[in-house]
């Protein structure tokens, strides 16, 4: 008996989990490598679909460039997305895991429009689009997210994941 892997249709994301990715702009991604745990805060672009994708950019030359680009073909890593100034009460933002890999080719260039859709004024900057021409662009596909929203009551969460079962996750 074969079983294929989970397709995204299989386990669409909450659109209220969608919606409050693509809120906001800034995650802090978390990863490893030989010196240790790491955290960075890199801007993305989420996509529309069944299944979001995380699509981010950074030098290979960074120390969390060089930790993706080493655990080829994909790293894992887990990251936080939420706007800063927040109260408590209204305290609203993302937690995931999932892998990253670096684009190439027409996913490259696929990723570039994306990204300057949601972030225009790169495209606009010949000085910030010549500096995306040198930098590596990757994608990060979540297998597991859980929303925060306090406004719907403290400590409100919900989760997705995407059958896989690699979302790892125990706490509460």
């Amino acid at each position: 008996m074969t079983h294929s892997a989970p397709q995204p249709e299989d386990h669409p994301c909450p659109p209220e989990i969608r919606q409050a990715l693509a809120d906001h702009t800034t995650m802090t991604l978390a990863y490893t490598d030989d010196g240790g745990p790491q955290a960075c805060a890199v801007l993305y672009a989420a996509t529309d679909g069944p299944a979001p994708v995380l699509l981010f950019v950074t030098s290979e030359s960074t120390r969390h460039g060089r930790a993706l680009t080493a655990a080829h073909p994909a790293a894992p890593v887990a990251f936080t997305a939420q706007r800063d100034d927040q109260e408590w009460s209204g305290l609203t933002g993302v937690q995931g895991r999932g892998t990253c890999r670096r684009l190439d080719g027409a996913e490259r260039r696929r990723a570039w429009r994306a990204y300057a859709d949601r972030f225009p004024y790169v495209a606009l900057s010949p000085k910030l689009r010549s500096a995306m021409d040198h930098t590596a662009f990757w994608e990060l596909r979540p297998t597991w997210l859980r929303l925060i929203d306090n406004a719907r009551g403290f400590g409100h969460k919900e989760e997705w994941s995407d059958g896989s079962g690699r979302s790892g996750e125990t706490a509460p």
